[in-house]
């Protein structure tokens, strides 16, 4: 009997969790998120899409608009930033020598 096939998600861009759990639902569109935001309709596209990722002024105002606090979106951000850059230099944090031991 073979081992199943494990599927491993991408990771989930911010602006996907952004898009899916929160606009679709309040039925709000990029742009009324900008004009309650105040984050420019532009950024708001970008991150929808992927092509721009939630800094920390985007993060508080968005975190005011949608009720979530600034630090949920920070650290959606951190976990994709992280697991975007262990995709690409995985095989380099090998030969990383750890200089204290893990606790």
């Amino acid at each position: 009997m073979s081992d199943p096939e494990i599927y491993v998600m991408p990771p989930m861009h911010p602006g996907e969790m952004l898009r899916e759990e929160y606009l679709g639902p309040l039925g709000v569109d990029a742009a009324g998120l900008a004009k309650a935001s105040g984050v420019p309709r532009a950024r708001i596209d970008k991150i929808l899409r992927g092509e721009a990722g939630i800094g920390v002024e985007t993060a508080l105002r968005l975190g005011k608009a949608l009720g979530t606090g600034a630090e949920f979106w920070l650290v959606l951000q951190a976990r994709f930033d992280i697991q975007q850059m262990q995709a690409q230099i995985g095989p380099a944090l090998a030969v990383v020598m750890p200089l204290v031991q893990a606790h």
